[in-house]
């Protein structure tokens, strides 16, 4: 299945991603302005703003890469790749990654470039933090009919909050049109496992827990 994203989706991406460096940005910035204005007094202290900025940013640079690039469809982007890369994106923030060794998805199909990008929208439903979980998954289940998933990606935190908006855009229930920064990349996220062949069940029977399941599409 071939899927075109309008301009205004792509315009929409990209505000999203420019957010979200922008602050390691500013702040490697600020840890040269600092140093311009008060000497070498504050060298030390600026340049360990700088060194933690900067990794951040190529943290999610590289994130972004995998998530949203060709590089993430390429068979040289391994399962301990992908798991390295999506723990370096929570490493010093309130989401902890449980993403087990033997846990290794093949790459093709997709599936390690949704596991990412499922990641993120679970950090984004666990405002006060949590664990996110990549797990083999298997067997039927009320939320997916019936069918055997092939990977599910768990969100754990003591509040769980996936916004309407995002729920209806990871469908594709909501017009191209209709989209905002914040619900841009659940409606990507469904449009790459449509394209290929995939689609995604949510199942959050607890209150406690959300679990998106990556299933199949019925031929």
């Amino acid at each position: 299945m071939t899927v075109s994203l309008e301009l205004h989706v792509v315009e929409l991406l990209c505000s999203r991603l420019c957010h979200d460096l922008i602050s390691p940005v500013g702040a490697i910035a600020n840890g040269v302005e600092l140093i311009e204005e008060m000497g070498q007094s504050m060298a030390d202290e600026a340049m360990s703003l700088i060194a933690d900025s900067a990794d951040q940013a190529a943290r999610r640079l590289r994130l972004f890469r995998l998530a949203y690039g060709a590089a993430g469809n390429s068979g040289s982007f391994t399962a301990a790749e992908a798991r390295t890369v999506l723990g370096a994106w929570f490493r010093g923030g309130r989401v902890r990654l449980d993403w087990p060794a033997d846990v290794m998805p093949k790459p093709d199909d997709g599936l390690l470039k949704l596991a990412l990008n499922l990641g993120l929208l679970a950090e984004e439903a666990m405002p006060h933090g949590g664990v996110v979980t990549i797990a083999a998954a298997g067997g039927g289940g009320e939320a997916d009919g019936g069918g055997k998933p092939a990977l599910s990606v768990t969100a754990e935190g003591p509040v769980l909050n996936l916004r309407d908006e995002v729920r209806l855009a990871l469908d594709g229930a909501l017009a191209q049109a209709d989209l905002t920064p914040r619900s841009v990349q659940a409606y990507v996220t469904g449009r790459f496992a449509e394209q290929c062949g995939w689609r995604i069940a949510i199942d959050a029977k607890a209150p406690e827990a959300l679990r998106f399941l990556l299933l199949r599409q019925a031929s």
